[in-house]
């Protein structure tokens, strides 16, 4: 066998998911931008730590895992590091769980969330959710730490990068906006999925 046939395998044995890797959806939020998947594509993954590295080879961004006493801990993300109160954490079906993200086994369908946070409250960052409503129609929801929702009440939907829309008790209709996303803010939030 000649070496480049036999890189060309070993290669892509790399990359194919492991045996039990679901099949999930991943956003990764940086402190000032969306770092990958606004609108949460699909990737396989067998756990949270695992759904990081996968849309990190698929986004092309850097990240960092540092060993502690309690396991993995991802200490950077793109630009920024890990320092005092601010650091990187994760939620799956927006829940944060318990456990490090290498000990979080992922299924089918699971929505995995990575997001910078300022942790100067008692409590993590609510995170945001959009949902659509009916055509051109959304609401936006808050989520805490485990998963409770509740209408992003001040929230703001952005039509692409150049029309914002208020909410009313975290809904509104934002007109036609074909090829545009539409996503939801609200201060101290993490910024929310995109829909078109």
């Amino acid at each position: 066998m000649n070496r480049r046939l036999l890189a060309v395998l070993v290669a892509a044995l790399v990359f194919v998911p492991s045996a039990g890797a679901a099949r999930v959806h991943v956003r990764v939020e940086g402190m000032t931008r969306t770092i990958f998947g606004a609108t949460e594509p699909t990737i396989s993954a067998g756990n949270a730590l695992n759904a990081l590295e996968s849309a990190s080879l698929s986004g092309e961004f850097y990240y960092h895992v540092q060993q502690s006493s309690f396991g993995p801990y991802v200490d950077q993300v793109g630009r920024y590091a890990a320092s005092g109160q601010t650091g990187w954490v994760f939620k799956v079906n927006g829940k944060s769980p318990p456990v490090g993200a290498d000990q979080v086994t992922l299924h089918d369908g699971d929505r995995v969330l990575w997001y910078w946070a300022d942790f100067h409250f008692q409590f993590g960052p609510e995170t945001l959710v959009l949902k659509r409503t009916k055509p051109n129609c959304y609401a936006a929801f808050a989520q805490d730490d485990n998963g409770v929702e509740k209408p992003a009440a001040r929230a703001t939907l952005h039509v692409g990068s150049r029309r914002s829309v208020p909410t009313s008790n975290g809904a509104a209709c934002v007109g036609r906006h074909r090829g545009l996303l539409v996503r939801a803010t609200l201060q101290d939030a993490i910024r929310s999925n995109a829909l078109a």
